[in-house]
């Protein structure tokens, strides 16, 4: 008789609504989790481990907890226009995450 299972980790997106990311500046990061799951023979049967939620950007592919001192100097650098559409952005995006267009 052979037995396969197994724990495995599946990343859970909480939420479907994209928000800035903090590193390129495209409204493509989004509330996702990591939670693991008791396989049996790689089918998933229920959940062992709820994790902690945190942003991730689906770009870049950066998570904020990775970020660390890099986030913070986001916070605290001032703003800048985009010269396509003129709004406000962070002055180190490279796309403007409201009309898109390179900065």
């Amino acid at each position: 008789m052979i037995f396969i299972g197994g724990i495995t980790p599946k990343i859970k997106i909480l939420d479907d609504q994209p928000v800035l990311c903090p590193v390129c500046g495209l409204a493509q990061a989004r509330y996702k989790r990591v939670d693991h799951y008791l396989n049996l023979f790689f089918i998933p049967l229920f959940r062992v481990k709820k994790g902690e939620p945190f942003l991730m950007c689906d770009r870049c592919e950066r998570a904020v907890r990775e970020m660390g001192p890099e986030y913070e100097q986001y916070l605290e650098k001032g703003e800048a226009a985009c010269p396509e559409c003129g709004r406000s952005l962070h002055p180190e995006f490279k796309y403007c995450p409201h009309c898109g267009k390179k900065v």
